[in-house]
């Protein structure tokens, strides 16, 4: 009885229009963000190095270099916080986790870049 229970609460609150992006891939983050009594999104974009959970409790971390320093932030994936997530490009990595990249600077943060086949 407990299970339906959270599956309905859980159902309520997942995201049908889940973006598909993988480990590698830089992506812009459109988080709404409130100040004061107004509300305006922010892009926030980074590469993808990790996603970890599953169900409404799916969170995914995007870093990026600002300034020379390394900034990293968790995302949950179906917060309604989240307007949009648009991938821009597409690595190939090998890894599951890409938490050596936090040790690199410069080029060496440079991933390989996939190439998708368009089907027309």
């Amino acid at each position: 009885m407990v299970n339906k229970l959270m599956e309905a609460i859980e159902s309520a609150s997942t995201k049908t229009d889940v973006p598909d992006f993988d480990i590698g891939d830089t992506v812009d983050v459109h988080v709404k963000i409130l100040e004061g009594q107004k509300e305006r999104i922010q892009v926030f974009s980074g590469v993808v190095i990790a996603r970890n959970g599953s169900g409404t409790s799916e969170m995914f971390s995007v870093r990026r270099i600002v300034a020379g320093e390394g900034v990293e932030r968790k995302f949950p994936l179906h917060s309604p916080r989240i307007e949009k997530v648009e991938v821009t490009r597409s690595s190939v990595v090998r890894r599951a986790k890409l938490y050596f990249l936090r040790d690199r600077t410069g080029k060496a943060v440079r991933l390989k870049e996939r190439r998708r086949v368009t089907k027309s």
